[in-house]
């Protein structure tokens, strides 16, 4: 062999990662020529910045940090977020965090307003930076900006930028909320409950967010807030053009809501259930001019969930048997039903003597305690209110529906009582009343929110339904679980086009027939079971094509990765409020670009700052082994963890994700899997690649039709006593 020694040698495992630890970055200074450097993240930050220093001849390399250049990023370089630096970034060396702080602190205490409008500026950003707010709020700083908010002295965009820096710097969570005293929290209430249209958008947005976070975070604060600010005050922010002071004014209604009193969230659910408030939801935030976003969407989701939960208590609440509020209520449905005299919603006149008799006839199956009949929970006396709204308020659908099942024969009779108390049931576990919103819910139907008692409404369609489907199925007593079975899978697929009224959610339903849910069963039935033959043909056929199927689903993950997805950003402390990021996949499959976006933006690939190389990735994690939910175990937390993974990078800390469905959790997980060629695991790619093994099997096999495939091949046989074969052309 002859050359120089080494020549051609692959690189070795040690010499790659020592390469990939140097990362080629400018460093710029007001004044100064740039600095071009290989930056070595193996050496401490200190004797980097020493380094810059030296060559700018800058005495005292303690009073500088590097800083991130970007206008979206201008965060300090800290050992903890120092991996995010990659190849060709702009770097600038700037004052320390510590010096910094000491500068905006002061010319906040100088007195002239143009100094002091130019820290407010600077604050309002570097607030965001933790190491910043550290500094800042050791100084005393938030304690200087509470003074100047509670003192009034600023007014217009000032005052916006204080809001939104004390805002910024109570999120870090250095602070306790319970330092706020009550003449801060008039001036920031007052900021709400101003009417002017002049106000600052961003002074409202701010300070409803800080109302908020008082509510929610202070241990006895919020009663102050609530004595300020009502749900009445909140309704003309909703009229906003701005969709962050909505979602804001929406957030704040919903932070008084958790916190209230049992007796208080009844006022406030009144408040809410008003016309006026329900028309300003629906006219200017569901249907307004923006589109609802995911915040949006989360709010109006825990919006409804906490109006909804009000019915927990009644839900939960067995019958006393003895309770002559309930004998006298079961007595009004019996005479309603039957005993109607000059009730305006009936046309007819019927009396009724025998009240055993007539509570058979309603499907009570304690006939002479019928008040018993309410004792399991759930759904307790709920059960018995809906029961009741149906028959005051819809009268005459209630009596047809009650005679029409008594007028049938016994074997066909479906008790209406007892119907009742089951579908309670149903809607409450389809709602999941009782049950706290997540953080990740996004899921609230707009016509909860165009009356002023949903949920008895909802019954009152729902038990109507219930009495259609009985009536096509021709059931009996026996078919009773079969056919509230049918009912949950109609309500439960009428739910999914989100009905805007219950006009909407009616006609629906009305579509979905039990002849049509039969159809959808058995199409289901069969995309499901067809071709999944056991005969050992098929069974070899199906080992034959696995493999290009299992490419498939590999490139149409891979196609999703490309295509992007927006995910809310999370750290090892959980949720990071407000924060997005945008994830795409590099055509080449060769690396992951990712950048900071807002709720609704969708950056393309070459508006990503940040690039993570697929070879760099050590480990896919999911579920309760994500460090986001490993520390977050013990806290109470509604992260769901069976959304959850995270990418473990070679050099840095994991990143951590939590997807909006279980759809998006599969496309990432499997696709960085295949990425690392590791198996797809989840449980999409079964589903899918029995469904595209089905459909390929039935393709290939269409010259088959009509011919039976025998389980097992036809024996081969005997061969002939001789081979002597004759062929005449």
């Amino acid at each position: 062999m002859s050359g120089e020694p080494g020549r051609g040698l692959v690189p070795t495992r040690a010499s790659r990662e020592n390469m990939d630890n140097i990362k080629k970055v400018a460093i710029t200074r007001e004044g100064q020529q740039t600095q071009f450097k290989e930056l070595d993240q193996n050496r401490p930050l200190a004797a980097i910045i020493q380094d810059i220093c030296a060559e700018w001849k800058l005495a005292v390399p303690d009073n500088y940090s590097l800083q991130f250049s970007e206008p979206n990023r201008q965060m300090y370089i800290t050992d903890a977020n120092r991996h995010e630096i990659q190849n060709g970034n702009v770097l600038q060396l700037t004052e320390s965090p510590m010096q910094k702080a000491q500068t905006i602190h002061e010319q906040l205490k100088s007195g002239q307003k143009k100094l002091e409008y130019e820290a407010l500026q600077q604050l309002a950003t570097l607030a965001l930076d933790h190491s910043f707010a550290v500094e800042f709020i050791s100084k005393g700083g938030h304690n200087l900006i509470i003074k100047l908010l509670t003192d009034g002295k600023y007014q217009g965009d000032p005052l916006a930028k204080t809001l939104i820096s004390f805002m910024a710097l109570m999120d870090h969570g250095i602070v306790s909320w319970d330092v706020l005293e009550p003449d801060f929290i008039k001036r920031v209430a007052d900021c709400v409950n101003c009417v002017n249209p002049n106000l600052d958008s961003q002074c409202l947005q701010s300070a409803l967010e800080i109302m908020e976070s008082i509510v929610l975070h202070s241990s006895g604060k919020q009663y102050l807030v609530d004595q300020m600010i009502t749900p009445v005050n909140i309704i003309p922010h909703l009229q906003s053009q701005k969709s962050g002071i909505q979602k804001n004014a929406i957030a704040l209604i919903n932070a008084l809501f958790i916190r209230a009193e049992n007796e208080k969230k009844k006022k406030i659910a009144e408040s809410l259930h008003s016309k006026s408030m329900r028309t300003v939801i629906l006219s200017h935030v569901i249907r307004g001019v923006h589109n609802v976003g995911n915040e949006m969407a989360h709010q109006l989701y825990v919006l409804q969930v906490l109006m909804m939960n009000l019915h927990e208590e009644r839900m939960k609440l067995p019958v006393d048997p003895h309770d002559q509020h309930v004998l006298k209520d079961i007595e009004e449905l019996r005479r309603i039903a039957f005993d109607v005299d000059g009730d305006p919603n009936i046309n007819t006149v019927r009396k009724s003597q025998n009240s055993a008799k007539d509570h058979r006839k309603l499907g009570f199956q304690n006939q002479s305690h019928p008040a018993a009949d309410f004792t399991k929970t759930p759904p307790g006396l709920l059960a018995l209110d809906v029961m009741l709204y149906f028959a005051r308020n819809h009268g005459e659908n209630y009596v047809k529906v009650v005679l029409e099942n008594s007028s049938r024969a016994d074997e066909h009779d479906c008790p209406f009582v007892q119907a009742s108390i089951f579908l309670t049931k149903i809607l409450c576990d389809t709602l999941k009343i009782g049950e706290p919103p997540t953080e990740e819910g996004q899921t609230f139907y707009p016509m909860f929110f165009c009356h002023d008692k949903p949920f008895e409404e909802f019954f009152c369609t729902s038990i109507q339904l219930l009495n259609k489907t009985w009536r096509e199925m021709r059931a009996t007593s026996e078919d009773f679980q079969k056919v509230l079975g049918v009912v949950k899978e109609q309500i439960t697929r009428a739910l999914e086009i989100h009905p805007s009224t219950f006009d909407a959610l009616r006609n629906r339903l009305y579509q979905l027939t039990y002849s049509e849910i039969i159809k959808i069963w058995e199409m289901e039935r069969q995309s499901k079971e067809e071709w999944e033959s056991q005969a050992k043909p098929i069974i070899e056929l199906r080992e034959q094509i696995t493999p290009e199927i299992v490419d498939l689903i590999k490139q149409q993950r891979f196609n999703q990765m490309i295509e992007g997805t927006r995910f809310q950003q999370y750290n090892n402390r959980g949720k990071m409020k407000g924060k997005y990021w945008y994830w795409r996949l590099s055509p080449n499959y060769k690396s992951f670009y990712y950048g900071e976006c807002s709720d609704s933006s969708s950056p393309l690939m070459e508006q990503l700052p940040n690039k993570l190389s697929v070879v760099d990735i050590k480990m896919l994690q999911v579920g309760k082994d994500c460090p986001h939910i490993k520390e977050n175990k013990g806290r109470k937390s509604n992260i769901t963890s069976n959304l959850a993974f995270s990418i473990v990078p070679d050099t840095s800390d994991a990143m951590c994700f939590v997807a909006s469905n279980e759809q998006e959790f599969s496309v990432w997980t499997d696709g960085i899997n295949a990425l690392l060629e590791k198996p797809m695991t989840s449980e999409q790619k079964t589903q899918d690649l029995e469904m595209l093994l089905c459909m390929e099997i039935k393709i290939r096999l269409l010259e088959t039709e009509g011919i039976t495939i025998p389980t097992e091949a036809p024996p081969i046989p005997q061969p002939p006593s001789n081979f002597n074969f004759a062929y005449n052309v």
